[in-house]
C-alpha cells in the first residue's frame, strides 16, 4: 500500500490578543496590543496508508480540528510539512481540492433555505462533474443513505440526522480519495450514528478512500478504526492499534460477577470494585491482566456464582488514561 498522508513536524501557533478588563486597559490596548502565543499543534508526525480508516482523538482544544484544517488547506502551518496524495495541502491546487473533502459536523455546507438537491447541483458545477458521472455517483449514495425522500425539502426542514446524511453525501459527489471527517455524528441519536458508521464502512470498502476521523463517540472509533492517533495539548501521544493501546495504558481486565443468591458480597478483597452503567445486574472488579486466572478461580471457589464475564476496560477509560499521562 502507498502512503496517502504523510505529516512531518507539523505545527501551528496562534497569536491571540489579550488585555485586562476596563476602559483604561481598552485604551492602552488600542495603542499597544499585547499578544500571547497558543501552540495549537506541536511537531506532529504520522503516516496514513491508502484505504485506512484512522481515528484522530483528543479532548476539546487538543488540536484535532486545527490539524484537519491544515491538511485540507484551510490553514497554513507555522512549521513542518504535509504531503497528501502528493500535494502540499495549503498550496490549494485545484487537482488537490478535487481529491479531498472536509465534512465538519458543526458546520453547514448546504444552503439553509433551498432544497438539498439544489446544493448538490451547485457542487456538481463547482467540481465540474459530468452529468453521467454525477448521476452514477448520486445513485450509489442514494442506495447507501436513502437520499431521494430528502432531496426536495428545504434543508432547514430536515432533522439533524437527515441533514448530516445530505452533508456527507454532498461532500462525496466528486468522489474524493481522502475524507477528513470532523465529528460527523455529533448530536445524532444512536440510530443515526449507526447509519452513518455503516455508510462510512461501506463507502470505504467500495471506493478504497482514506478516512481520517475525529469523534467524541467511542462507538464510532471502535466500529470503524483499527488504528487511532491521540493528540493532547497539540502533541502526539499515541499512534497505533486500539487493542495495543489498551495493553500499554490499561493492562487490566474487568471481571463481572452475577451471584446465584440475592445477597451482595464485598468483592474488594478480590479486586478494585468499579461500576458499569451498562450492566447493573453484575458486580464488577478491576484486576491486573496477569491476575485474571487466579482471581477468577478464587471467585468460583468462594462464592455462589451464577454468571461470570471477563472483559477489556471501556475504550473511553483507556484513552482518558492516555490523555493524563
Amino acid at each position: 500500500m502507498s502512503t496517502t498522508i504523510h505529516v512531518q513536524q507539523l505545527s501551528k501557533t496562534y497569536k491571540v490578543p489579550e488585555r485586562e478588563g476596563g476602559f483604561g486597559a481598552a485604551v492602552r490596548g488600542f495603542f499597544k496590543r499585547k499578544y500571547k502565543e497558543v501552540k495549537a499543534v506541536q511537531q506532529v508526525d504520522f503516516k496514513i496508508e491508502q484505504g485506512e480508516i484512522v481515528g484522530f482523538l483528543g479532548p476539546n482544544g487538543a488540536g484535532k480540528t486545527t490539524t484537519l484544517k491544515m491538511l485540507s488547506g484551510l490553514l497554513h502551518p507555522t512549521g513542518g510539512k504535509a504531503d497528501v496524495l502528493g500535494f502540499t495541502p495549503w498550496d490549494l491546487k485545484p487537482e488537490y481540492l478535487r481529491s479531498i473533502t472536509l465534512v465538519m459536523g458543526q458546520r453547514n455546507r448546504l444552503s439553509w433555505d433551498i432544497p438539498a438537491a439544489d446544493s448538490f447541483l451547485l457542487n456538481q458545477a463547482i467540481y465540474r462533474i459530468p452529468d453521467d458521472e454525477y448521476k452514477k455517483t448520486y445513485k450509489e449514495l442514494d442506495e447507501l443513505l436513502e437520499l431521494e425522500p430528502l432531496m426536495k425539502k428545504p434543508v432547514r426542514n430536515l432533522s439533524l440526522g437527515e441533514r448530516m446524511k445530505c452533508e456527507i453525501a454532498a461532500g462525496l459527489l466528486h468522489r474524493p480519495k481522502v475524507l477528513f471527517l470532523d465529528e460527523p455524528t455529533i448530536g445524532l441519536d444512536i440510530t443515526g450514528q449507526a447509519r452513518i458508521r455503516e455508510f462510512l464502512r461501506e463507502y470505504n470498502k467500495r471506493t478504497g478512500a482514506t478516512i481520517l476521523l475525529t469523534s467524541h463517540y467511542m462507538a464510532d472509533v471502535t466500529a470503524l478504526c483499527e488504528r487511532i492517533i491521540i493528540i493532547h495539548h497539540g502533541q502526539l501521544k499515541y499512534d497505533g492499534g486500539i487493542s495495543d493501546l489498551s495493553k500499554k495504558i490499561a493492562p487490566f481486565k474487568l471481571i463481572g460477577v452475577m451471584l446465584a443468591e440475592s445477597n451482595s458480597y464485598d468483592l474488594s478483597k478480590y479486586g478494585e470494585p468499579v461500576q458499569n452503567e451498562e450492566d447493573w445486574e453484575k458486580q464488577y472488579i478491576q484486576v491486573k491482566a496477569e491476575d485474571v486466572t487466579r482471581v477468577t478461580s478464587r471467585l468460583l471457589a468462594d462464592l455462589p456464582i451464577h454468571d461470570i464475564t471477563i472483559a477489556d476496560p471501556p475504550i473511553e477509560d483507556v484513552i482518558e488514561q492516555a490523555f493524563n499521562q
